[in-house]
C-alpha cells in the first residue's frame, strides 16, 4: 500500500470495549482517531459508543474525552473550542464531536444548527446505524423508510416506519459547513475526510455509515459487505460538500446493483413485499440522481 493510503497503526479508541461483534460504530470510532491524532479533544453524546466505551472505572479512550448528554455535544464542543482560543492553545488541538443518529438528526439538532450557524471550528463525526441502538432499537429520523424498529413495528397494515430518512448532509451544508459523506467498509475515504474537516476553519460535518449487527438484524461478519452492497446499491453515496466549490462525489461504484440485492442481508426488511421494494429503488434513483445533478451544475450552498 502507498503511503497516502496507508493507515495509522496507532490506537488511540483502545481494544477491550464492550461494543458487540461486527460493530460499525467501534469501527468508525477507531478510524476517526487515526485520522485526528493524540492531539485531539472529544466531547461525546450519549448513546451506543459512549456506554461500550467507558465503563466506569475503566475507558478505551485514549485521548482526553467528555461524556456529556444526548443534546448538548456541539455546545460543549464550542465552548471547547472558545477555550482553546483563549489559552492560544486551538490551532495545535482538534476538537470532535462523536454523536449516533438519535443524537445527531433529532435530539442533538438544534445545537448542531448553532455550532454550525456561528462557524464555531469544530468537527462533528456522526456514526450512522439507522436508530436509537442504545436504548432498545426506537426509530430516529435516520431509520430507512420500512425498516422495522421497535416503536415502527412490521405489522399487517403498517410495515415498519413510514417516512425517508431526513437528510442531514444537505441541511447542513445549508448552513455553509463542510460536509463529508462515508462508510466504514472503505476506511482509507473516510480518513481522508476526517482529515480536510478537522483542517476546514470553521464548522465540519462527516456522516459515517456504520451497520449495526443487532438492530439490523444481520450477522457480525457481514457488516464490511453489507457496507459495500449499499454503496454500490446508491444507498450511501460518498461525496464531499465544500462552500467553494459546491457538491462533489469522492466515488461512484463502476458497476450498479438493485436495492433488493441490499435489502435481503438484513432482518429490519424481511418483511417488505415487492411494491414496497419498487418504491425504495425509485426513490433511491431519484436522491442519487439530484446529487448527481447537483455535481453537474456546480450548484453550491
Amino acid at each position: 500500500m502507498d503511503e497516502v493510503n496507508k493507515i495509522p497503526t496507532v490506537e488511540l479508541f483502545a481494544q477491550g470495549h464492550r461494543a458487540c461483534s461486527g460493530c460499525g460504530g467501534a469501527l468508525a470510532m477507531r478510524l476517526a482517531l487515526k485520522a485526528a491524532g493524540k492531539d485531539t479533544i472529544v466531547s461525546h453524546a450519549t448513546g451506543c459508543m459512549e456506554v461500550v466505551s467507558s465503563p466506569f472505572p475503566e475507558s478505551a479512550w485514549r485521548i482526553p474525552w467528555i461524556h456529556v448528554a444526548f443534546e448538548n455535544a456541539a455546545a460543549t464542543a464550542s465552548g471547547i473550542d472558545l477555550a482553546l482560543k483563549k489559552l492560544g492553545k486551538r490551532e495545535k488541538t482538534n476538537v470532535i464531536c462523536f454523536g449516533g443518529d438519535g443524537g445527531t438528526f433529532d435530539i442533538g439538532f438544534q445545537a448542531i444548527s448553532g455550532a454550525a450557524e456561528r462557524g464555531n471550528h469544530i468537527t462533528y463525526i456522526c456514526y450512522d446505524n439507522g436508530a436509537y441502538m442504545n436504548t432498545g432499537i426506537q426509530r430516529s429520523g435516520a431509520t430507512p423508510k420500512y425498516a422495522s424498529t421497535t416503536t415502527s413495528p412490521a405489522g399487517k397494515v403498517i410495515h415498519g416506519k413510514t417516512e425517508h430518512k431526513k437528510n442531514m448532509p444537505l441541511i447542513l451544508a445549508s448552513h455553509g459547513a463542510y460536509v463529508a459523506t462515508a462508510n466504514v467498509g472503505y476506511p482509507q475515504d473516510f480518513i481522508k475526510k476526517v482529515k480536510a474537516a478537522l483542517s476546514h476553519p470553521g464548522f465540519s460535518y462527516v456522516q459515517v455509515y456504520a451497520p449495526c449487527p443487532t438492530g439490523w438484524k444481520s450477522a457480525g461478519e457481514d457488516t464490511i459487505g453489507i457496507c459495500k452492497l449499499a454503496f454500490k446499491a446508491k444507498i450511501t453515496p460518498l461525496f464531499e460538500i465544500t462552500p467553494e466549490e459546491g457538491l462533489k462525489f469522492s466515488s461512484k461504484p463502476s458497476q450498479t446493483i438493485p436495492v433488493a440485492d441490499y435489502l435481503k442481508t438484513q432482518g429490519r426488511f424481511k418483511h417488505m413485499n415487492e411494491d414496497e421494494i419498487k418504491e425504495i429503488q425509485t426513490w433511491v434513483d431519484d436522491q442519487y440522481d439530484k446529487l448527481l445533478k447537483m455535481e453537474e451544475h456546480g450548484i453550491r450552498f
